[in-house]
């Protein structure tokens, strides 16, 4: 566990996600949680040996299996999300957990120790902005698509601290599940501005990083927006984004043995693109440079 800046809390070795605790004067407020049991028994424990104080909220960054699946080892006052994410958890099928475990898993011990695993979906949720007051904290929540439409961050400007959750990771492809990447591109230049207070840049999964980081994903999404809307533009169907796949696979890091499941996850997130443009097109010609 480190301490980026005083009381602000996270742990970036877990498996899948990292994870954040803001420690108020009235208890802890968690950004996201380990899937894992182990992980989040160790996570608990490292909390309690920094204060014993209750766990008042949870934030979830989206509402990806990964970082909500955890929320049912704790118990907190409430769980908060955006509207987005919110909805979308509400038509989870009833094989969700049985589903999530066979994906964590690989053998029966490992199943056996998820046994009384609950889930604990978030019920509180916003359009565009919120703050979480607590004790001497004021926690603002900003809407931000990304890589889905109900994609948040929490932003400690004080202390130069940001939290984004999947809109910003580190030496692996994007996942993209919604066709907001216009508007991911837009945030990540918001992001990029001087006057954003942001040293401290806590990723959806991967070490801390600045600003720069987020570059590498903005270049990325523009090449994949670009090369999608050229098919577009000459009414070539959704199938042929595969041809574009070859040249997106260079631009991040993949074990060979990935490859398959890599090249699926591109596939899919251009897909996701090539649905976006055909909602605009109504509009004008989409600019693609910032």
């Amino acid at each position: 566990m480190q301490e980026l800046a005083p009381n602000v809390f996270i742990e970036t070795s877990f498996r899948l996600v990292n994870v954040g605790a803001i420690l108020t004067d009235d208890g802890f407020v968690l950004i996201d949680t380990p899937p894992y049991p182990e992980d989040a028994r160790y996570w608990r424990d490292q909390l309690a040996a920094v204060a014993t104080k209750p766990i008042l909220a949870i934030i979830n960054t989206d509402g990806h299996r990964d970082r909500i699946f955890g929320n049912g080892w704790f118990n907190p006052h409430v769980v908060v999300a955006h509207d987005e994410t919110i909805v979308q958890l509400e038509n989870l099928p009833n094989t969700f957990i049985e589903a999530t475990v066979d994906t964590l898993t690989h053998n029966a011990l490992g199943r056996s120790s998820f046994a009384g695993i609950h889930l604990n979906l978030p019920t509180v949720g916003f359009t565009y902005k919120m703050q979480l007051r607590y004790g001497n904290w004021t926690i603002p929540l900003l809407s931000m698509p990304g890589p889905s439409t109900g994609s948040l961050w929490v932003h400690l400007p004080e202390q130069r601290v940001l939290f984004v959750g999947d809109s910003v990771i580190t030496d692996q492809h994007p996942l993209i599940t919604s066709s907001c990447t216009k508007a991911w591109l837009e945030n990540l230049s918001v992001l990029r501005r001087a006057r954003f207070a942001a040293d401290y840049i806590v990723p959806g999964r991967g070490p801390i990083v600045d600003k720069s980081a987020t570059e590498p994903i903005s270049n990325y999404l523009r090449i994949a927006r670009r090369r999608v809307q050229s098919l577009h533009r000459v009414g070539r169907p959704r199938a042929d984004t595969s041809t574009l796949v070859p040249e997106l696979l260079d631009l991040f890091p993949y074990e060979e043995q990935d490859l398959e499941q890599v090249q699926r996850r591109i596939k899919g997130s251009l897909d996701r693109i090539y649905e976006e443009f055909k909602l605009l097109d109504h509009e004008d010609d989409d600019p693609l440079e910032e």
